[in-house]
C-alpha cells in the first residue's frame, strides 16, 4: 500500500469543494484518478489541477453527475453501492454525505426498526449533523474526514466510516 497522503489531500479536496454547496446536499460520488495520467490524457487540465506543482502521487477526483444514490438511510446508499464499478482507470473512489447522529451515551435509546431510529435521531435534541468524505484505493488504502454542522470542526480518521469505506473499496474490485 502506498502512503495515505494523496488520499487524504484528495479527500480534503474534495471535502472544500462539497462545502461550497452548503448543507443539505444528496450524496455525491467522486471518482478518483491519479493527477499524472489526467493530465497525461487531458493536457489542457493541467494549469486547472496546478499539475506543474502536484506531487508525482497526487490524485485529481472527478464528480459522478448522474449517479443517483440516496442518502436518507443508510441502507439504500450502501445497497447503491453494490451496483457500481470502476474501470481500471479509476484509482480510487470517494462518497460525500451528510449524516445525522447521536452521542455515543445514547445509542441504547435508539430503536431497532430503521424508520423509528431515523425519526428517534432527527427529533433528539442531541443530534449532530456531520459531513463525511470516506474514500478507498485499489491499492487497499482509506480514509474518512469529516465536518460537523454546528462548529464547522474538520476531522479526520482511518476508520471514521469503515462500513462505507468497505462498501467503497468493493466497487473497485
Amino acid at each position: 500500500m502506498t502512503s495515505p497522503e494523496p488520499l487524504i489531500a484528495c479527500l480534503l479536496e474534495i471535502e472544500r469543494y462539497v462545502q461550497h454547496g452548503g448543507w443539505d446536499q444528496p450524496a455525491r460520488l467522486f471518482a478518483l484518478v491519479p493527477t499524472a495520467e489526467l493530465v497525461a490524457a487531458e493536457p489542457g487540465l493541467a494549469e486547472q489541477l496546478n499539475a506543474e506543482s502536484a506531487p508525482p502521487d497526487a490524485l485529481s477526483s472527478i464528480e459522478q453527475d448522474g449517479v443517483e444514490l440516496r442518502s436518507a438511510a443508510g441502507e439504500d446508499l450502501l445497497a447503491g453501492l453494490e451496483h457500481i464499478s470502476w474501470p481500471a482507470t479509476v484509482f480510487g473512489c470517494a462518497l460525500a454525505v451528510e449524516r445525522t447522529f447521536l452521542p455515543p451515551a445514547l445509542e441504547a435509546q435508539i430503536p431497532d426498526d430503521p424508520a423509528e431510529a431515523a425519526r428517534f435521531v432527527a427529533r433528539h435534541p442531541d443530534r449532530q449533523e456531520v459531513r463525511v468524505v470516506v474514500g478507498a484505493t485499489r491499492d487497499g488504502a482509506g480514509h474518512g474526514v469529516g465536518r460537523l454542522r454546528a462548529s464547522g470542526d474538520l476531522f479526520g480518521d482511518p476508520n471514521l466510516v469503515p462500513g462505507l469505506a468497505r462498501a467503497l473499496a468493493r466497487t473497485l474490485d
